[in-house]
């Protein structure tokens, strides 16, 4: 790392991308291995907030990672900020009950839009404002494994042409090896 990281976005797969319907599926407990090592490490090299946006996958499992170590680490701040206002309602009570656990955790919480959905401007705007406000992401992504998260990096290599922003993949080879090296969570 050459610059010392003080904000970061973590993103990634939403949980139904990866075959993923229950918090009990053991590649719940290897992702959230993985991105545990990789927040840890930058905690150690000066990180002092983490926003997600409260995606269910690999967002909520940050935010609960985060609110974990917070016990180790309390010098961490965790922002969960939103595309648009009621994100989640129409979820089933199962998932709304994780986002309402890892919002009531939080730091601090707002969306970028203070309208419920109106058009995709708001996700468009809400990336933008994520890109403004932190220095780099973290991503649970392979490209050779197309998701939505596509949408967001495309939009980060055009920041980037203007701005320095570093991105730290966590790919699949990166999470099959986590399990073939025996990492416990």
């Amino acid at each position: 790392m050459n610059q010392i990281i003080k904000k970061i976005y973590i993103t990634g797969y939403q949980s139904y991308e990866l075959g993923i319907f229950t918090e009990k599926d053991p590649k719940v407990a290897v992702i959230k291995n993985v991105l545990k090592n990789q927040i840890i490490q930058l905690i150690e090299n000066g990180l002092e907030w983490i926003m997600i946006s409260g995606a269910l996958g690999c967002e909520l499992w940050a935010g609960q990672i985060i609110n974990d170590l917070k016990q180790q680490y309390p010098e961490i701040k965790l922002a969960v900020i939103f595309p648009f206002k009621d994100f989640g309602s129409n979820w089933n009570e199962a998932n709304q009950l994780l986002l309402q656990t890892v919002v009531g955790q939080a730091d601090f919480v707002d969306s970028v839009s203070h309208k419920p959905y109106e058009n995709p401007s708001q996700f468009k705007n809400h990336i933008n404002f994520l890109l403004q406000h932190t220095d780099a992401s973290l991503i649970v992504y392979d490209q050779e494994y197309p998701g939505k998260t596509r949408y967001f990096l495309r939009d980060v290599e055009n920041f980037q042409k203007n701005k320095t922003y570093q991105i730290f993949p966590i790919t699949m080879d990166d999470l099959e090896n986590s399990v073939y090296l025996g990492d416990s969570v």
